[in-house]
């Protein structure tokens, strides 16, 4: 691909980011993400028996500064992300889009996917509020940020073939997410209906997981996608997961407490 035509407008900050270093310090540090991985379960145990025998913080404008931040960050990632992938997809079609290397080291989309890769880490502070507030901490919460974390360290490094599809989506998800969550923190009254959309876009996004994940396999075996067996296999298994388990929140938060609102009736 002649990344020469992209017609994309950079931004400074953009064009002076140098992939080669980035993805040189992944491959030499991405096993450092075991380690982080590992002390936020510590944290997770330690902390909820320290917490339980004192009274809970209340945190609300730490929060609405972390949510609000994490909103911004989103936001612009999937605005920057978005528009290099619908560029290749109108210009190159499906197949690009989804086996081109181009959006670790070309124009625009270069830091982003660094920057996504990289904000795995500190998002890991979600559940510091939550167990400080000594609010409810589901298996989907940590689970979900540990292998995230794991996974995007862990696929950087090699470049493989559906990273843009990945990121764009996650980056669009968390925008909404973090929003929601800023507002709630601030004190305003969302709609129910608000969370069930973004859980409805979660269980979307892992639905295109699965399917990006076999277009992936399935055009390797044509030498068209660069990709190994180990990452696709574990890609699936965690997308397939994560299916399952939105699924069950989604019945669980919302279906389970609308039959029960309803007999209550």
């Amino acid at each position: 691909m002649n990344m020469s035509v992209l017609t994309l407008q950079e931004y400074e900050f953009e064009k002076q980011f140098n992939e080669n270093e980035a993805i040189q310090w992944m491959q030499e540090n991405w096993k450092k993400s075991f380690l982080f991985s590992a002390l936020y379960a510590a944290f997770i145990f330690g902390g909820r028996h320290l917490m339980n025998k004192r009274a809970k913080f209340e945190l609300r404008k730490p929060l609405v500064l972390w949510s609000l931040t994490l909103a911004v960050f989103s936001i612009f990632g999937a605005l920057r992300t978005g528009a290099y992938m619908v560029y290749i997809l109108m210009t190159k079609g499906l197949k690009q889009s989804v086996c081109d290397q181009s959006f670790y080291n070309g124009p625009v989309s270069k830091f982003w996917a660094y920057a996504f890769v990289l904000s795995k880490a500190p998002e890991l502070g979600d559940t510091i509020f939550i167990i400080l507030r000594k609010q409810k901490l589901i298996f989907l919460h940590w689970y979900h940020h540990i292998t995230v974390l794991l996974y995007s360290w862990y696929s950087y490094k090699d470049m493989v073939a559906g990273g843009g599809w990945f990121m764009t989506m996650n980056y669009g998800v968390h925008a909404v997410m973090y929003s929601y969550y800023a507002l709630r923190a601030a004190g305003f009254r969302v709609s129910r209906k608000f969370a069930m959309f973004i859980t409805l876009s979660q269980i979307t996004q892992m639905l295109m997981g699965c399917v990006i994940n076999y277009l992936v396999y399935y055009w390797m075996q044509h030498d068209q996608c660069h990709s190994h067996f180990h990452n696709i296999f574990w890609s699936s298994l965690m997308y397939l997961s994560y299916l399952v388990l939105f699924c069950h929140f989604f019945f669980e938060a919302y279906i389970g407490k609308m039959r029960k609102a309803t007999k209550a009736e």
